[in-house]
C-alpha cells in the first residue's frame, strides 16, 4: 500500500523538480517543493519494505473437523499458535 503512495510522492516530485509544470507556492521554490516529495517518496517505499515483515503479528489458528466412526458424532479441534 506504502508503495504506490511513493511512487505517487516520487513523479509528482519529479514533475516539480524537473519543471515540467509551473505552479506558484508562495515561500517555496517549485524545485525545493519536488525534491522534498521525492524524499518523501523514497521514505514511503523503503519503509514499505521495512515494515513488511513486521506484519504478522498475532497468533495462527488450525482447525480441523471429522467424525469419529464409532459414534458417528463430529469432533473439532482448534490448535493456536502464538507468535
Amino acid at each position: 500500500m506504502w508503495i504506490g503512495l511513493g511512487v505517487v510522492l516520487l513523479v509528482l516530485g519529479a514533475v516539480f523538480a524537473f519543471d515540467v509544470i509551473t505552479v506558484d507556492v508562495p515561500g517555496v521554490a517549485e524545485n525545493t517543493l519536488g525534491w522534498i516529495l521525492i524524499a518523501a517518496g523514497v521514505l514511503a517505499i523503503i519503509l514499505s519494505f521495512a515494515m513488511r515483515g513486521r506484519r504478522s503479528v498475532g497468533y495462527t489458528t488450525t482447525r480441523e473437523s471429522t467424525v469419529d466412526p464409532g459414534s458417528g458424532s463430529r469432533v473439532e479441534r482448534t490448535d493456536v499458535d502464538p507468535h
